[in-house]
């Protein structure tokens, strides 16, 4: 069974989605750790109640991103995951470290990229009026909110919408498509070929792993 470390930056509600996922049998992967860069996040003792083993690495007694990114990647590199999932991490991660775990460091984004990087998402979506949002799961690479997508999941913009209804709509459908993207990585089904992500064919009709995906989720299609 493949392991990850989730990454956090506070009370890291796709981290809860992950691990709801692997407590109900529908991911099967192992959480090695829960790392964080705020002392006291919520997502701190979410996790520990579950029995996930806590680190804090708090980005404030660095003196630059380089010596945080260092000491954040030899904390991950303790538990020897096979793959980073970043979970609502709201630190920018160095060329270093992104290479250092280059294929097997996962990012969501709230937009559907390449739309709207960076923050303010909802809002931005709301200014230009788009009819159609959402978020997306994706490969990091040192571009910021760039990298292969592997999912991505759209809601309708409705009249009559704020950022925090938008928010909350879109929140819904990263709890769908975070623990989707990491089954299809569990079941090696995720290749990237040119820059873009495959969907490979299931090796074995296991209806946990290969569950029909959400409604109104856009994925590679499998050959």
């Amino acid at each position: 069974m493949k392991s990850i470390v989730i990454l956090i930056s506070g009370r890291g509600s796709n981290m809860h989605a992950i691990l709801d996922a692997i407590a109900d049998g529908s991911l099967p992967v192992k959480v090695a750790a829960v790392i964080c860069n705020r002392p006291g996040a919520a997502g701190l003792a979410f996790a520990a109640a579950a029995g996930v083993a806590t680190r804090v690495v708090d980005h404030r007694e660095f003196a630059d991103r380089a010596a945080f990114d260092a000491k954040l990647a030899a904390c991950i590199d303790e538990f020897s995951p096979d793959g980073v999932v970043l979970a609502g991490f709201m630190r920018i991660l160095g060329d270093d470290f992104v290479r250092h775990f280059a294929g097997r460091l996962f990012n969501i984004h709230p937009s559907l990229l390449p739309a709207f990087p960076g923050l303010h998402t909802h809002r931005s979506a709301l200014a230009e009026g788009v009819r159609v949002h959402g978020c997306t799961v994706h490969f990091v690479t040192p571009k910021l909110d760039h990298g292969p997508i592997i999912v991505q999941g759209a809601v309708p913009v409705l009249d009559g919408d704020d950022e925090d209804t938008l928010a909350a709509r879109v929140l819904v459908a990263e709890h769908r498509i975070y623990p989707q993207a990491l089954r299809w990585w569990a079941a090696d089904r995720l290749r990237v070929e040119d820059g873009r992500v495959r969907l490979l064919p299931p090796a074995t009709p296991d209806p946990a792993v290969n569950a029909a995906a959400p409604a109104l989720l856009i994925a590679p299609a499998a050959a």
